[in-house]
């Protein structure tokens, strides 16, 4: 069995809360639960750039490179698996904060055995507050285990050192 498609649904099935039998339903909950989840954590960090700045990085980057349906199809000895998740970006920008989250949903291929938000479970949330003029303070809510490239990339929209997108399919 493709070991990368394998470990993709089993995290996926625990992403956050591990063995909770309760998914987050808001970003609010999502915010509270996953810094001590079993495959979740929170860094905090500062940035030089302002809040519309990284804002306006967010708002492009999310829906260029996050605004997806992924297809990932994995064959062996007796069985095959189809599995299709649709990710969906959320970026809101105020005066002085913004916010990016990202959910995902199987639409194929894993079973939902929790609640599902509207726009499919949590997997990042990111907080950025301006501190100055021309420095943000960012509180990332993300997965510590799975999606390594996808934190990164985030991460690299928030810094502005690296505005690139992230392969969805690892």
């Amino acid at each position: 069995m493709n070991k990368k498609l394998s470990f993709l649904v089993i995290i996926s099935s625990f992403i956050i809360t591990g063995c909770a039998t309760k998914m987050p339903l808001t970003a609010d909950e999502f915010r509270h639960m996953a810094p001590g989840s079993f495959s979740g954590g929170k860094e905090s960090f500062e940035v030089n750039r302002s809040v519309a700045s990284i804002g306006k990085t967010f708002k492009k980057m999310a829906n260029k490179c996050l605004n997806k349906r992924v297809q990932m199809t994995e064959s062996g000895y007796m069985h095959h698996m189809v599995v299709v998740t649709k990710y969906t970006p959320t970026v809101r920008i105020g005066k002085n904060r913004a916010e990016l989250h990202l959910q995902y949903e199987h639409e194929k291929g894993v079973m939902k055995i929790h609640e599902m938000p509207e726009k499919g479970y949590y997997m990042i949330v990111m907080d950025v507050t301006g501190i100055g003029k021309s420095k943000s303070r960012v509180e990332f809510y993300r997965p510590s285990i799975a999606y390594k490239n996808v934190v990164e990339a985030v991460r690299g929209w928030a810094t502005g050192k690296n505005i690139g997108c992230p392969d969805l399919t690892k």
